[in-house]
This record gives C-alpha cells, sequence and structure tokens, in this order.
C-alpha cells in the first residue's frame, strides 16, 4: 500500500508563487495575443477593405428619437422643390428620368437635315411641302486640342532721309520673358497637372500627338519659373487668410528628390492652410519637416484672438498659446480612432453595446444635430448647441471616463480613449459658439486635390519645384474656393501680373477681384 506524499509549508507556498506566476504570465501572453490579432485585423481591414467612414442610416433615428421638440413647425418652411424636373405622386415628389440637357451657355452650331427635293410632295394631291418647323436634338461635340504658332512680327521703322532715327515695337511683356509658351499654353499645362493631376510628361505626350514637340523638362521649367513669378500674389493671399476669424490647418508628406543635404527618401510636408471667413483662401507651403520651427514661420502675423481648428498634433497647441488663439479639436479624428477599434473586433463578437460602437453613435448625434441646423443663424444654432449637443457630449464624457483607466492603453479602444481624453477641452469649444466648426473636414477636403495629384506626379524634383507647386495649388485651389474657373483665372493672371506695379494692381489680381477675359 503507497503511503501519500507529504509537502512542506515552504514547498506548497513555493507551489502556489509557481502557480500563480504561471497565471500571470498566461494572462500577459493572452492578452499580448490578443492586441497583436486586433492590430492584424486592423492592418488587414487597412489595407483591403472600404475607406468610407459612413455608418449606417440606423444612426439617424437615434437622434430624432430624442428630438422631437426639435421637429418642424407649422412655421417652418418646406424644401423647395423644382417642379419642372419633379412630378407629383402620392406621397412623395418622383423627378423626372431622362438624362440630363446640356449646358445651354454652349456655343451651338445648327446641322440642318433636309429631305431630298424630289420627296417634298404630298402623297396626297401632289402640292410640294413647306418647311413648319424641326424636331430638335442635341449631342456633345469635342474639338481636340489644336498647337498653333503665334509668330510675332515686332516692325522696325526707320527714317527714308537718313539713317539716324531707328525704331522697333517693344516686346509685350509676358510672365517669362522669352518664353517658348504662351499665357494660353502655360495655363492649360498648369491646369492640367493641377487641377486634373496630368504629370508633365503625359502633357509632353499629348502635344506630340497635335505636332507640339515640347520635351516635359521644357514644361517643367516653366512651370517653376511662373510658379515663383506669382509669389506676390500668394503673399497677398497670406495676409488676407492670417487676418481671418476662423483658420484651418493640416499638412500631408511630400517626397523631394534633390534637397540639399538630405535623402531622396527623406519625407518633406506640404503644409495647408484657410480660412472660414471673408474670401475663401486655400493656402499650401512646402516645409522640409513638420515641425514647430515651419508651423512658427507659417502663422507668423495671425490676427491674436482667431480661432483654429486643427486635427490632434501637438504642434498646433503650442502655436495656438504662443499667438493667442482659440484652438478648436477635430470630432473626425476623435472618431477615427474609435471606428478603427470597433472594426477590429470579430463580426461575430460585434454588438450595439460595444463601448466603441456606443460613442460612434453619440458622435453620429453630434453630427445629425449640426445637419439639421445647416443654414440657421449662429444663435439659433447656439441653443441647438446647448439645448441638445452639450447634453450628447456629457454622455460620451461619462462613457470615456468610466472607461478609460479599464481598457489595455496599448490596444486600439485604450488609444482612442486616451486620444478623445487628450483632446477633450478642444473638442467641446464648439458649444460655446454657434459660429465654430465641429471638425477640420473642410481643410481636408482642401488638402485632397494635392493628395490625388500626388499619385500620378509621386514626388517634386527640387525645393524650387515643390515651392512653385505650393504656390500653383494655392492659386488653382482659391480659385475654385472663389466659384472662378481656374484656367480663366490662371489666364487672365498670366497676362496681368508682369503689367502690375503698385499695391493695388496685385490686389486687383486675387481670385475674387481679377476681372476676367470673356470666354
Amino acid at each position: 500500500m503507497s503511503s501519500l506524499a507529504t509537502i512542506t509549508a515552504e514547498e506548497l507556498a513555493a507551489l502556489i508563487a509557481e502557480r500563480d506566476a504561471l497565471a500571470g504570465a498566461l494572462r500577459m501572453a493572452t492578452t499580448e495575443r490578443d492586441l497583436a490579432l486586433e492590430r492584424l485585423r486592423a492592418l488587414q481591414r487597412q489595407l483591403f477593405a472600404a475607406k468610407s467612414e459612413a455608418r449606417g442610416t440606423d444612426q439617424k433615428d437615434l437622434f430624432l428619437n430624442e428630438a422631437e421638440a426639435l421637429a418642424p413647425t407649422a412655421q417652418t418652411r418646406p424644401a423647395e422643390i423644382d417642379d419642372e424636373d419633379s412630378t407629383l405622386v402620392s406621397g412623395h415628389q418622383r423627378k423626372k428620368r431622362g438624362r440630363k440637357p446640356l449646358d445651354p451657355a454652349l456655343p451651338r452650331d445648327i446641322v440642318r437635315h433636309e429631305l431630298p427635293e424630289s420627296e417634298r410632295v404630298c402623297a396626297h394631291d401632289g402640292h410640294a411641302l413647306v418647311e413648319i418647323g424641326a424636331e430638335v436634338s442635341e449631342q456633345m461635340h469635342v474639338i481636340p486640342e489644336q498647337v498653333r504658332v503665334l509668330q510675332h512680327h515686332r516692325i522696325k521703322y526707320a527714317c527714308p532721309c537718313c539713317d539716324l532715327s531707328l525704331k522697333v515695337a517693344p516686346t509685350p511683356a509676358r510672365i517669362i520673358p522669352r518664353g517658348l509658351l504662351t499665357e494660353e499654353a502655360q495655363a492649360w499645362v498648369i491646369t492640367g497637372k493641377y487641377q486634373f493631376g496630368m504629370p508633365l510628361y503625359r502633357t509632353a505626350a499629348l502635344l506630340r500627338r497635335f505636332g507640339g514637340d515640347i520635351v516635359s523638362n521644357t514644361l517643367a521649367s516653366g512651370v517653376v519659373r511662373i510658379g515663383l513669378a506669382v509669389q506676390p500674389v500668394i503673399n497677398l493671399l497670406r495676409d488676407h487668410l492670417l487676418d481671418s476669424d476662423l483658420i484651418y490647418g493640416d499638412e500631408t508628406t511630400v517626397q523631394v528628390l534633390k534637397e540639399p543635404g538630405r535623402k531622396a527618401q527623406t519625407k518633406s510636408y506640404m503644409w495647408a492652410q484657410m480660412n472660414g471667413t471673408g474670401p475663401p483662401v486655400r493656402l499650401f507651403a512646402y516645409a522640409p519637416g513638420r515641425g514647430a520651427v515651419h508651423a512658427q514661420k507659417l502663422y507668423a502675423g495671425i490676427r491674436r484672438g482667431a480661432t483654429l481648428v486643427t486635427d490632434g498634433y501637438q504642434v498646433y497647441d503650442g502655436i495656438a498659446q504662443d499667438q493667442g488663439l482659440t484652438h478648436l479639436g477635430c470630432w473626425v479624428h476623435a472618431r477615427r480612432p474609435l471606428i478603427k477599434a470597433e472594426e477590429a473586433i470579430p463580426k461575430a463578437a460585434r454588438s450595439p453595446g460595444q463601448l466603441a460602437t456606443r460613442i460612434i453613435k453619440l458622435i453620429g448625434k453630434l453630427y445629425r444635430a449640426e445637419a439639421l441646423a445647416t443654414g440657421w443663424a449662429p444663435q439659433r444654432r447656439m441653443r441647438l448647441r446647448q439645448r441638445y449637443s452639450a447634453a450628447v457630449v456629457k454622455q460620451i464624457e461619462q462613457l470615456l471616463l468610466a472607461h478609460l483607466h479599464a481598457v489595455a492603453p496599448s490596444s486600439l479602444l485604450g488609444e482612442a480613449l486616451h486620444y478623445l481624453h487628450n483632446q477633450w477641452p478642444k473638442l467641446i469649444r464648439f458649444l460655446n459658439n454657434g459660429t465654430w466648426p465641429l471638425d477640420s473636414n473642410p481643410v481636408e477636403n482642401a488638402i485632397r486635390p494635392f493628395v490625388v495629384g500626388r499619385r500620378s506626379w509621386l514626388f517634386a524634383d527640387t525645393v524650387g519645384g515643390a515651392n512653385a507647386s505650393a504656390n500653383l495649388y494655392s492659386l488653382i485651389e482659391t480659385a475654385k474656393a472663389n466659384n472662378v474657373e481656374p484656367y480663366r483665372y490662371l489666364l487672365a493672371l498670366f497676362k496681368k501680373l508682369p503689367l502690375a506695379q503698385t499695391a493695388d494692381d496685385y490686389e486687383a489680381l486675387l481670385p475674387w477681384n481679377i476681372a476676367l477675359p470673356s470666354s
């Protein structure tokens, strides 16, 4: 008969300690595994899933169910509907089907289709048919680019009686003296690259199709020279921007191959700024880095007391503090890491009760309220924010504080909560003013054409090229923001800029002041 093994109290304590250590190590390994799987799912989604941040339509009801007091009243005017483009159907207004008519402002060339003389006879009594009208249909006709050469003849004059008087007609002032391309051609090349994202080598290939045999290096040289020549206009735009009450800021990467003292693979940055008051201004500026020294140069001279709207990049905190600005945060940037955390959860484990989902839905209520207040006076929007949005913000804050330290800080949800917590004072400032926005989406939309174009031209060759690109993007995006067609604006600017001498002359060249040539 075997005897039971006995251990001492010290051995038992050692075994218990070893068990607890192994259990702790297992918990740590399990946590690390879960975090690694979470990040793997997030990376897979970033690579392969749709990039849209749009949420489901069920968010709309969340706002309406809790805000009956905000429903339209008998005094609220219904939305206006164009009767010509719609048909009244029981219960709603149905838009007419069919393709959109061509722009009536386009020039029309009439092509007549007539019956042969032999067929213009009545089949019943033999009388000649007379014209009573026409059935009209329209097609869009496109004339491909035409390349022509403008040959300038500067006429020379001399006295027929002596050899002492000789005069030659002066050379017209041009934005690029002795340049190979006309102002019309330069405007076409620049809008092709900076408005439509077409690299210069493709523009050169397109020109060759129509007989314009110009290498891309020649085009690039002209673009850089013009980009530097428009600097006085850029300076005026910056003055207007820095004098605005509301300014947005953002930045994105750009690669410059030939920058002194730096490798070609080094990241450089394109900083974007835009205003929210006054004539619209969109400005881009190249900088070799993203540090505070570059931001200080861009925001030097900003009006004290203005409002700055940015994402959570810390450099902007210093700018706001040094310049005495009211700094607003961005709810879109606060929501993105929450969406990332939500999407990293396996679909089978997702539920409406997930913390990330609950906060996302509450943020959706804020935006639903802002959508309802579109077009309202600031005072009325302010009342809405005080009555409704402030309560929603309070719910978000309660969830944040209740779970901030209960979630692993290194998890996606933990990172999202800590970002939200760090940005909280800036995020809730919109409640104090009916004109302040919830996010920095406008400047992200303004910077998007640069990001889209970067996919095509990939990099800037030199620092001068990067600065020229920043200036030309600024002109085109500012023109678009002022509802001015960029090609027409650039054409007028290139022709009038060489003639400008005074401050008033340059002020007249800004997109909202310039007199455009008739199209």
